[in-house]
């Protein structure tokens, strides 16, 4: 799970009002919407870092940008506020998604590539995933990293499977400089 202690403390307290209210789904609709907002907004993670920025100005920028969450989420930001952890916003989001899938039972395969998964690997590797978790429940989560050249590196929870370009070739080099 990614996040710190704080952010996941956080997390588990939104995730259990959210499922007293019956709201944990929309509240994961709001977190998944959260997450994305701040990784596609350097200047927003910018002014949630900054000390310079006031924590009144913060709470209202973000409650506009969020303005058709849920009640749950606008209480999480002003919590935040008060708090001065507002900078923690993004890895509570990322926790509570973490969180929320894992007590549906979703398993969630990071799937890293050289380029973005076409449709067809992409159903492979849910294919796969599903043989070796034996979870119907997955979703996928596909990283690009080039320097991986090409063929993929598949995780889910702690088992990994390395089929990179990359890693094969230094497989190689190994057994070359062991053969010298």
């Amino acid at each position: 799970m990614n996040g710190s202690k704080a952010a996941i403390r956080y997390a588990k307290a939104v995730l259990q009002q959210a499922n007293d209210a019956n709201l944990a789904n929309v509240v994961f609709g709001d977190m998944q919407s959260v997450q994305a907002t701040l990784e596609n907004s350097k200047e927003l993670r910018v002014v949630l870092k900054s000390p310079v920025v006031k924590a009144e100005d913060k709470r209202e920028a973000l409650l506009k940008i969020f303005s058709s969450q849920s009640d749950n989420t606008k209480a999480l930001i002003k919590t935040l506020i008060e708090n001065q952890r507002i900078n923690l916003l993004g890895d509570v989001a990322g926790s509570y998604i973490s969180l929320y899938n894992e007590e549906q039972g979703v398993k969630v395969a990071k799937v890293t590539t050289a380029v973005p998964l076409s449709e067809a690997l992409e159903a492979q590797v849910l294919k796969k995933v599903k043989e070796l978790t034996g979870s119907t429940s997955v979703t996928i989560e596909n990283s690009i990293d080039e320097s991986i050249i090409g063929g993929f590196i598949l995780r889910v929870g702690d088992l990994q499977y390395n089929a990179s370009i990359a890693n094969q070739l230094g497989n190689i080099k190994r057994e070359f400089s062991k053969s010298l």
